[in-house]
């Protein structure tokens, strides 16, 4: 067990597409578990905020993710999560990383999901999420898959730096109302 330090934005580990854990119940995977989980804690302490940190971000390019949200009391660790089903609302979110910590972008994420995954016993899970945790568990996908939240950046200037977001908005508005997510217009669809 030991506090890693966490890739930032240019490291090529964060766009690589990390291998499937074969063996959940590995002592490799619990020491990356545990790394994961020590990281976190001293990274929450260091910059006041985080709820989750995925293997790449320590430099192990495996699909293992822990979460740990204190408000909701939600401790786990997710060996090959995937998202198995999508509900059919959106909304926009003002995300932050540990992997570029200053930065916030906005991005649109579905608002329901269904995540399924194994823990370290190598027992399957399937969780139901909406909302932030919908969120939450999406960009640890995606970090997963090399996909960082820049590549997700939504609508007219969705950067600002964290300070400068703080100064103009209330925390509330890290996070739009849910709405029906806009069919494909089919015109555009079949010109492709």
């Amino acid at each position: 067990m030991a506090i890693r330090r966490i890739r930032q934005l240019g490291d090529p580990v964060l766009r690589a597409r990390c291998q499937p854990v074969e063996r959940p119940a590995s002592a490799a995977v619990r020491l990356v578990a545990d790394d994961l989980r020590d990281t976190l804690k001293a990274a929450k302490k260091q910059y006041g905020m985080g709820r989750a940190l995925a293997a790449p971000q320590i430099g192990a390019p495996v699909r293992v993710v822990v979460v740990d949200v204190e408000g909701a009391k939600q401790r786990m660790t997710m060996v090959n999560p995937e998202v198995t089903d999508v509900g059919s609302e959106d909304f926009e979110v003002w995300d932050d990383c540990f992997s570029f910590p200053d930065l916030l972008v906005r991005v649109n994420r579905a608002y329901r999901i269904t995540v399924s995954y194994l823990d370290l016993r190598g027992k399957p899970h399937s969780l139901e999420c909406v909302g932030p945790m919908a969120e939450l568990l999406q960009h640890e996908i995606d970090h997963l898959d090399g996909i960082l939240a820049l590549d997700r950046a939504a609508g007219n200037d969705p950067f600002a730096y964290r300070d400068e977001w703080a100064k103009l908005h209330d925390p509330q508005e890290r996070y739009s109302p849910p709405r029906l997510r806009e069919a494909p217009d089919e015109a555009l669809v079949s010109s492709s």
